[in-house]
Order: structure tokens, then sequence, then C-alpha cells
């Protein structure tokens, strides 16, 4: 595994404090750097991250066109 120093799976969650959350930028790659459970846990916030950065990339692209 390239990953296996820096993966996230339900141990370093189960040593987390209990309101940490878990972020990444995706796309994930599900089983080398972060399991599947932990990815699509309730302290995930991967996808509102994924979400919020859509957003931004969408307006500097407006920022762009509109020159």
């Amino acid at each position: 595994m390239i990953f296996r120093d820096y993966h996230v799976n339900e141990r370093v969650i189960e040593r987390a404090k209990k309101d940490a959350v878990v972020m990444h930028c995706l796309p994930a790659d599900r089983g080398q750097e972060i399991t599947h459970e932990v990815l699509e846990s309730a302290q995930s916030i991967a996808f509102d991250q994924a979400e919020n950065r859509l957003h931004v990339q969408k307006a500097i692209m407006v920022w762009l066109l509109r020159g």
C-alpha cells in the first residue's frame, strides 16, 4: 500500500477526539488513502468540502471569463 503511513481508517478515528472531523480533497482512492467506512461516516465532511470547492472554482471561471 503506497499510503500506508497516511492511511485514514477506523483506528485513526478512534484515537482522535470525539468531535474530530475527517476532510479529504477528493477524489479519494478508497482503500489506499482512506477507508470507505471513514469517508462515508458521520464524521466525514469531505463531500461538503468538495461542494464548497466546486462553487469557488465556478466563481473563478466566471471572473476569468468576464475579464
